[in-house]
């Protein structure tokens, strides 16, 4: 029998030889492989797993476990493909058949990137893997330097966002094969895009996990908000998890992680399991730099300090320019207002709950966090929950003015934090994002009552009728429309510009001031400023505000300005003149100004 595995659990594949079976069930006292009816008993380590070799098998073999002396068998929990779905039987992969083309990436600066949130089922109408890396280009063009890809492990039924995952180490047969995800990746990097993968980790769908089977003692008594709770306590739950992180950066060259809902892990082990799972990773990449962003909705900022965690979600950032956009202070928005000492405190400290209490939960929310630097922030004006929790899923251009958005679109790209779009954002997509998962009837039923339950928080959906998840409808509408990109030019150009000002201008020291309640300057190095304008032009007729005083024997010079033409704007005359009123601010847009030396004539 080999005696080295690339992973401690799953079949692995050994050329010329056959396969190794590795499976954790520490409740059963015999484990035996099935292959096209022959039954293999594999010998039972120290430890819970079992492991026996198989000669003369080799990629694409399907198999499933018999437990005990029981008749039905089962698909392997760490199964790297499922063709028939979660619970047909599993199939060998070689991950060394598949030829990498660019394989000497050295990994991706977390300083500098600017991400983009995929969903590979509707990023193209084919929804596919090879149909995606057919528009990655696109993407890159733009200067879009890091895909986020939304879930990817199997999951039932036709489509899904993918956090209903039940194969946490299986790629869902629905967008192609494994290779078909490594060939994905392969040409991003040929593009210098970075890919990370949205890994879910804080429960598993309703329907497919056979976890109960191999180990009871997998989940705990206890519930979260999706499901029931992993006992990350356990050290062969910790192993399935923190190998399954350093499974997809090494076998699919990934770039790194996001964890989603980290709330929802709860570990008290002496090495937190986040901390565990960013090691493994980490391990796993070599000399690759990787990144490793998670979402917590308190905005715990010590998952950064204490679990190595790169970065955070900024759900504040989006909460209050949501408000800005909409006006509207219902369910988790109640406790922001849209306006700009919300945007100068975000740009100056980060988060904006620190601690303070937070009305709509009746808690205290977020931990002290003045300490993180900018960029270990991401900040979104769209992502998939924002945009499908709506009555239409309609993206965020359908909301307000165009001038606004462009406005916030400047502020998102220019700001001192890690930007991060939603994809078709870029072309200002029609298609809106729904809320989509298709399941076995009564299970469909049971979400669609749900999703109607949890959206009655927000009052401007009360008595309206949503989408049904369940329709392929729903799917369907979601699906980005490429064409677009030619016929929305003017939104491609807006982002194209930002983001090569973006990398332009000096970010390192941050100031701000408000100039009105909806109005606010951002000043960065001594060297340039962005004046934000979310409500209709005005005057200052005097200015005493010390970021607005250019540097010694400079004066401000207009660098650029969302209401260009270019941009379907209208034109930008001075803002700053030698004359009364000095200060003349164009309504709802952004301008960038930079100090340039002034020699008196």
């Amino acid at each position: 029998m080999p005696l080295t595995r690339r992973r401690p659990i799953g079949a692995e594949f050994l050329a010329g030889e056959g396969v190794d079976f590795r499976v954790w069930a520490p409740d059963r006292k015999s484990v035996g492989v099935i292959i096209e009816g022959s039954d293999t008993p594999l010998q039972r380590e120290s430890n819970g797993h079992f492991r026996g070799f198989v000669r003369g098998i080799g990629a694409g073999t399907r198999y499933r476990y018999r437990l005990d002396e029981n008749r039905e068998t089962f698909p392997d929990p760490a199964s790297r493909f499922q063709p028939d779905g979660p619970h047909g039987p599993s199939e060998v992969v070689d991950p060394q058949a598949y030829r990498w083309r660019n394989d000497g990436r050295r990994g991706i600066d977390p300083r500098d990137l600017i991400i983009y949130e995929m969903h590979i089922g509707t990023f193209t109408r084919e929804g596919t893997w090879r149909a995606a890396a057919e528009n990655l280009a696109p993407i890159a063009e733009i200067g879009i330097n890091l895909i986020e890809v939304m879930p990817v492990n199997e999951f039932p039924g036709r489509f899904g966002w993918g956090y209903d995952g039940v194969d946490l180490w299986a790629p869902t047969r629905l967008y192609g094969s494994p290779d078909d995800f490594r060939a994905f990746v392969d040409t991003a990097h040929a593009l210098n895009l970075g890919v990370i993968l949205d890994v879910v980790y804080n429960h598993f769908g309703p329907d497919g996990c056979y976890w109960k089977e191999f180990a009871a003692g997998f989940f705990t008594d206890e519930s979260n908000e999706w499901g029931q709770a992993i006992n990350f306590e356990v050290a062969g739950v910790r192993e399935f998890f923190s190998e399954n992180a350093g499974y997809w950066i090494d076998e699919f060259h990934l770039d790194g992680l996001r964890l989603d809902a980290t709330q929802s892990i709860h570990d008290r082990s002496p090495e937190n399991i986040m901390a565990l799972i960013q090691r493994r990773a980490r391990e796993a990449a070599g000399e690759r730099r990787i990144f490793i962003v998670a979402e917590n909705e308190p905005q715990d900022a010590d998952i950064i300090r204490k679990y190595g965690i790169d970065a955070l979600w900024n759900d504040d950032w989006h909460h209050a320019a949501t408000v800005a956009i909409t006006g509207r202070r219902e369910a988790y928005y109640t406790d922001y207002c849209g306006q700009a000492q919300e945007f100068v405190s975000l740009a100056k400290h980060g988060f904006l709950f620190q601690g303070q209490r937070y009305s709509w939960q009746k808690l205290r929310r977020g931990t002290p966090s003045l300490d993180l630097a900018p960029e270990k922030l991401v900040c979104f004006l769209q992502n998939h929950d924002q945009v499908a929790n709506s009555a239409t899923g309609g993206r965020i251009q359908e909301l307000t003015s165009l001038g606004r958005i462009r406005a916030l679109t400047a502020l998102l790209l220019l700001g001192p934090n890690t930007p991060m779009l939603f994809q078709g954002q870029e072309f200002a997509a029609s298609a809106p994002f729904l809320y989509f998962a298709d399941h076995k009837p009564e299970l469909s039923a049971a979400v669609a009552k749900g999703r109607k339950e949890f959206m009655q928080q927000f009052r401007s959906v009360v008595g309206k009728n949503l989408a049904l998840p369940h329709d392929r409808a729903t799917f369907d509408r979601s699906k980005l429309d490429h064409a677009e990109r030619g016929r929305h030019s003017q939104w491609l150009a807006l982002h194209r510009d930002l983001i090569r000002l973006r990398r332009q201008l000096q970010r390192e020291k941050v100031d701000g001031a408000m100039l009105g309640d909806r109005a606010f300057v951002l000043r960065f190095d001594d060297a340039w400023l962005l004046l934000v304008n979310l409500e209709s032009a005005f005057a200052l007729e005097v200015a005493p505000e010390p970021l607005l005083a250019p540097p010694q024997e400079c004066r401000w010079e207009m660098l650029w300005s969302s209401e260009s033409p270019g941009y379907g704007g209208s034109g930008t005359p001075p803002v700053e003149v030698d004359d009364d009123p000095s200060w003349r601010i164009p309504g709802e847009a952004a301008v960038v100004l930079r100090a340039v030396r002034y020699t008196r004539s």
